[in-house]
């Protein structure tokens, strides 16, 4: 019985210096938490609070009206860079009481930020394409303060504006981050990547982001986490005329207008192995896609060769494949000037439907499946274009094959090309034409097939578009053949081509000497 009492007085002791000790060191965090949280914090940034709930028993804490301003701005108020945030609430998550005691530092299993409203002042409006610096001036004075595994974040706002202008660079709307299993150590921090994770998921209702110069990129609903990504009301248009753009490009140059009602990326794989990109995708699929193409003939021609699709493949630098590339019920508007007193030359693809097979890089290759591309669609709004066109990515004489044909085109359809570019209307039917090329980097033949009727040409004066050349539009119908007489003209094409020009105006003049072939 003794006994019995010693051990009951021996328990009893422990415990009461357990609650001493517990109450101590929830004295001494509470008051050690403030001061890491201050200006002697290691960190770049000054913070402020309302309220600091801290339970050390449940390793809990709560932090309310949090203002997180950069230290060197409460100095000097003329240096705008670094983040600025309001936060509406921090919760941390099984926090260590040691870690406080001993490291200065709150380690904890996650931490929740609700409702922050972040705005990043950039020195450079470029410098979110410089990993180095989210890993510098975000992720390393966020760890000198708070280390912990999980984050999770919502409803917030994140601005990135460059100084200069004080014109935003990124503004993203109503934010969703999971991010767990985070490490983050020295070595990491160099990578382009300043984090490791096991999973992570993304939501963002809007996002805006500035490209470049020329570009900005907006979109809606957007969501990723690990195997997909998917948003709505994609926009990649030019912030400037095509005035502007042409002044300002001294050399021919391609202006992108493109919008998408939808995009999905499915069973997405992406990273960082070494330092060098990885991405690889199951599918990825487009939906009503509005793309303008614009292009000058102002500038002077290129210098330098243009690569054919298999060579843009095959010099991709990084490990990329994407198994099925799906464009549906979308819309592709090509338009060429050759001064802005003329105006465009327009051609159109309308109900366009693509898919694409077999999309990879060289990267880690040697041999390779054909890039197999298949289209349906109506060319200039109405009448039915098929097309399948194939290469090799590995081909290093950048081999090719593309055939298809046009259904019952009335030739008047075009006059919104031919008037502006080539100062000739005409009308007339081509009931079916058929093409079928074979070429590679240096040349190309094919056949090509035509049956049409009723065709006749106008030729307008050269210093006066807007009237009619009689002479010459008599001479031409007189050596035009205006008739195939029921029957489908076939002839055998051949072309040398330009280096400087792309793919498509390759394609064309075969096309072209085609048609000069049977209506000459």
């Amino acid at each position: 019985m003794h006994i019995f009492k010693k051990i009951l007085i021996g328990v009893a002791i422990l415990a009461v210096l357990l609650l001493l000790l517990n109450k101590g060191v929830n004295i001494w965090v509470n008051n050690k938490l403030p001061e890491l949280l201050s200006e002697k914090n290691k960190s770049g940034y000054h913070i402020a609070y309302d309220s600091l709930k801290i339970d050390v028993w449940e390793g809990h804490i709560v932090i309310k009206g949090i203002r997180v301003t950069p230290k060197n701005a409460l100095k000097d108020t003329a240096n705008k860079a670094g983040i600025y945030a309001r936060i509406e609430s921090i919760e941390i998550k099984d926090f260590k009481s040691m870690a406080v005691l001993f490291s200065n530092k709150i380690k904890a299993r996650s931490i929740t930020v609700n409702t922050p409203k972040i705005v990043f002042y950039k020195k450079t409006d470029n410098a979110l394409n410089n990993s180095r610096s989210i890993g510098s001036e975000v992720v390393k004075p966020f760890e000198s303060i708070v280390q912990v595994s999980d984050v999770y974040l919502h409803h917030g706002d994140v601005k990135i504006i460059y100084v200069k202008n004080n014109k935003p660079v990124l503004n993203a709307a109503n934010i969703d981050v999971k991010l767990e299993g985070i490490t983050v150590n020295d070595d990491i921090l160099k990578r382009t990547i300043p984090f490791d994770y096991k999973t992570y998921a993304f939501q963002c209702d809007s996002l805006y982001f500035k490209k470049n110069a020329v570009y900005y990129i907006k979109a809606k609903n957007i969501q990723t986490e690990n195997e997909g990504l998917s948003l709505t009301n994609f926009e990649m248009v030019p912030e400037m005329t095509r005035r502007q753009f042409v002044a300002q490009t001294p050399i021919e140059k391609d202006l992108y207008t493109l919008k998408a009602a939808s995009l999905d990326i499915r069973k997405m794989a992406w990273g960082f192995k070494d330092e060098q990109l990885f991405f690889s995708a199951d599918a990825l699929v487009l939906d009503k896609i509005k793309a303008n193409i614009y292009r000058s003939k102002e500038p002077v021609d290129r210098p330098t060769k243009t690569k054919l699709y298999n060579r843009m493949l095959r010099d991709i630098k990084f490990p990329l494949r994407i198994d099925t590339v799906k464009i549906t019920n979308s819309e592709i508007v090509y338009e060429e000037e050759k001064s802005f007193e003329k105006g465009p030359g327009k051609i159109s693809f309308s109900k366009f439907n693509m898919t694409a097979l077999h999309i990879k890089g060289a990267k880690g290759h040697t041999r390779m499946t054909d890039v197999t591309i298949g289209i349906n669609c109506l060319f200039m709004n109405v009448s039915p274009m098929k097309v399948d066109w194939k290469f090799n990515v590995m081909d290093k004489n950048d081999g090719f094959n593309i055939k298809g044909s046009i259904l019952n085109f009335n030739t008047k359809n075009l006059v919104s090309f031919t008037k502006n570019y080539s100062n000739m209307k005409q009308e007339g039917i081509f009931d079916e034409v058929y093409f079928n090329i074979t070429g590679n980097d240096v040349d190309s033949k094919g056949d090509f097939a035509l049956k049409y009727h009723d065709l006749k040409v106008s030729l307008y004066k050269k210093n006066d578009p807007s009237k009619k050349s009689k002479i010459k539009s008599a001479i031409a119908n007189l050596i035009v053949k205006n008739d195939s007489h029921d029957k489908t003209k076939n002839v055998a094409v051949s072309v040398k081509r330009n280096p400087k020009t792309s793919f498509f105006n390759f394609f064309w003049r075969n096309i072209e000497e085609g048609l000069k072939k049977i209506l000459i």
